[in-house]
């Protein structure tokens, strides 16, 4: 599997090349749906969540990728699937859905796109939509440093910082409005804030 394979060649770079550090990985349940928020301000992010988790990660991908017919080849490899940033995905959302209640993993930086400055941009509300209906934990991560992580012709050390999964039980259970959707975006917002 693509996958695997990637997996393991990154690892291997990040761990003797790069040095990297990874905190908290007990935080990651070893079972059951969940849902990986991460800050967002390199390429490599992905990649490095991918690699930080113990568990196959799907993440969702801007569809612009989609569009170059290598990368669209690679990406599908890599278990991503589109969303459209422009607008209300459904079918996005749908996929996301779908792949907890599978029991499986899924990558999203809420953000929306890379902020290129070292303070978090504005958080879109679809992790927390996609969390109330699923009733999935969501699990912070902080990325620090991935912009240098290859810079000067050599990689450079970074971290990743997990933190403890956000559940709603009781929220997940009953009728959710723009108020609860907004507490979940902000309840991950400043736990990522914080490890940061």
């Amino acid at each position: 599997m693509f996958y695997n394979f990637a997996k393991k060649v990154f690892l291997l770079i990040f761990k003797h090349f790069a040095h990297w550090k990874v905190y908290g990985i007990e935080n990651i349940p070893e079972e059951g749906p969940a849902i990986l928020a991460a800050n967002h301000v390199s390429y490599w992010d992905p990649i490095v969540v991918g690699v930080a988790s113990p568990r196959v990660v799907r993440f969702m991908a801007k569809n612009e990728l989609f569009s170059i017919l290598i990368l669209r080849n690679i990406i599908k490899a890599l278990n991503a699937f589109p969303v459209d940033r422009k607008k209300s995905d459904r079918a996005a959302i749908k996929s996301a859905i779908e792949v907890l209640k599978n029991g499986e993993v899924l990558g999203i930086f809420p953000e929306g796109t890379r902020i290129r400055d070292r303070r978090l941009g504005e958080f879109m509300n679809g992790v927390a939509m996609i969390a109330l209906r699923s009733g999935a934990p969501i699990v912070p991560l902080a990325l620090k440093n991935t912009r240098n992580i290859f810079s000067k012709g050599w990689f450079r050390s970074f971290e990743v910082h997990i933190g403890k999964p956000l559940s709603y039980p009781d929220l997940a259970q009953k009728k959710y409005g723009s108020q609860e959707i907004k507490k979940v975006t902000e309840d991950l917002r400043n736990a990522i804030e914080e490890m940061l």
